[in-house]
């Protein structure tokens, strides 16, 4: 038998799987939820290609970042070095620069939900095929307010998934103008730990000094505490921003916590960073990650443009619902017709075509079975109702609706079944 590809999943229906995060239910929640989020707030839908010149990746994610090593990167027939998509946030503004976006007035707001990939270690809520959702706010502006209202949709998305127990934290990693020299400092002041530094932290050293931050190894927390903090070297007008940031959240009723040694992975990162975290996941606690990228349109070829945005991982996000989160979402028939004769057989297929019509979803037993098997199999797809069709019923023209929780039978016409089932489903 061929197996998938380790690292990916098949997303089912729930009664085939208990892996909560392949169940299908629960990712067309989270997807539509987030549409009506982003709805609210004014945010437009994009699709970008899932492969990508390799270059695109080099020059906006980094050469020396952890995404870019772990990227899926080949050559096509044609010697172009092409690569599936690690992130989205380059695509999406590479496709802000190729379709002149920047031409429109105001901001541009958009939203992509998709599949990205990074050939890493697969643990719980990682996988090497993964689905993100995340938003880019691109234009002229870098004014806080931006920030602060992705946030706060964020924020109301989350409430929405009835997700508690998370943490915003935030924090400044500054600008070109304020960064080099801390990263200075610190590349001195961790270089005195480096023997006491786990092996990672010593490569981060070399190529990407803020990634030592952002280490997880317990051993290497006593000495990470004393590294300096990049808020005691901002620039004034990277204070002034990330001050007016911490206001605009707490206008809003916005709790936060700032967390010195934040940092992203990407070097396309600017001011604000910023992490939601929840408590149902262990160490791999991100929920949600973003930041400010003002340069990153430059670094790919484009105009001086404004950016900010987020990136969440559906995987992690579904193992964060309540239990209950996708319950009422099963992709479950709410009627499911049985029939005894030819006669009937046919009168059910007509029916049920008037039934779906009317949108009322209907199953057929499409393979004959006797009456008792067709009822279990009513029970094995969750059928809220199973509906008897015999010659009898026909010359009656009033069928047996059955609810099959509860066993209550009632005979009923068309019409009447049409209207109970359909305020069944509101």
């Amino acid at each position: 038998m061929i197996k998938r590809v380790r690292g990916t999943q098949d997303i089912l229906p729930a009664r085939f799987t208990d892996k909560v995060d392949a169940q299908i239910e629960r990712r067309n929640l989270v997807e539509r939820t987030a549409r009506d989020a982003f709805r609210r707030y004014g945010f437009e839908e994009i699709r970008t290609p899932i492969i990508e010149r390799t270059e695109l990746f080099e020059r906006g994610v980094g050469t020396e970042t952890d995404v870019n090593k772990e990227m899926y990167t080949f050559e096509d027939r044609d010697g172009e070095r092409v690569s599936l998509r690690p992130e989205q946030t380059a695509s999406v503004v590479r496709a802000y620069i190729e379709h002149g976006m920047f031409n429109q007035p105001g901001l541009v707001k958009l939203y992509y939900i998709g599949p990205q990939f990074r050939r890493e270690r697969p643990q719980k809520g990682r996988y090497r095929q993964f689905s993100q959702i995340g938003v880019e706010v691109l234009g002229q502006s870098d004014d806080a307010s931006i920030e602060a209202e992705v946030i706060e949709m964020l924020e109301w998305y989350l409430k929405a998934l009835r997700i508690d127990g998370t943490v915003l934290q935030i924090n400044s990693i500054g600008d070109e103008n304020c960064r080099p020299a801390y990263i200075e400092r610190l590349r001195e002041t961790i270089r005195q730990q480096l023997p006491n530094l786990c092996g990672s932290c010593n490569q981060r050293y070399e190529t990407n000094p803020l990634r030592v931050l952002d280490c997880k190894v317990e051993s290497c927390q006593p000495y990470l505490n004393e590294l300096p903090s990049i808020a005691d070297s901002l620039c004034e007008p990277c204070r002034t921003h990330f001050e007016q940031f911490k206001g605009l959240l707490e206008e809003r009723g916005i709790s936060y916590t700032i967390a010195p040694r934040l940092v992203r992975g990407l070097d396309y990162y600017t001011r604000t960073a910023f992490e939601i975290i929840g408590d149902k996941l262990g160490a791999q606690n991100t929920i949600v990650g973003g930041g400010r990228y003002d340069g990153l349109s430059q670094m790919l070829g484009g105009p001086p443009t404004k950016g900010f945005g987020f990136a969440l991982g559906i995987e992690r996000l579904i193992m964060s619902l309540p239990e209950d989160g996708a319950e009422n979402l099963k992709q479950a028939p709410l009627l499911f017709i049985a029939y005894i004769g030819a006669l009937a057989r046919i009168h059910a297929f007509a029916l049920a075509k008037r039934l779906r019509e009317a949108g009322i979803s209907t199953i057929v037993d499409l393979e004959g079975r006797k009456l008792k098997k067709s009822l279990a199999v009513a029970n094995s797809l969750s059928a809220r109702y199973s509906l008897i069709i015999g010659d009898d019923e026909i010359e009656k023209g009033s069928y047996v609706l059955r609810n099959m929780a509860t066993g209550e039978q009632r005979n009923s016409g068309e019409q009447d079944l049409i209207a109970t089932l359909r305020n069944d489903e509101r």
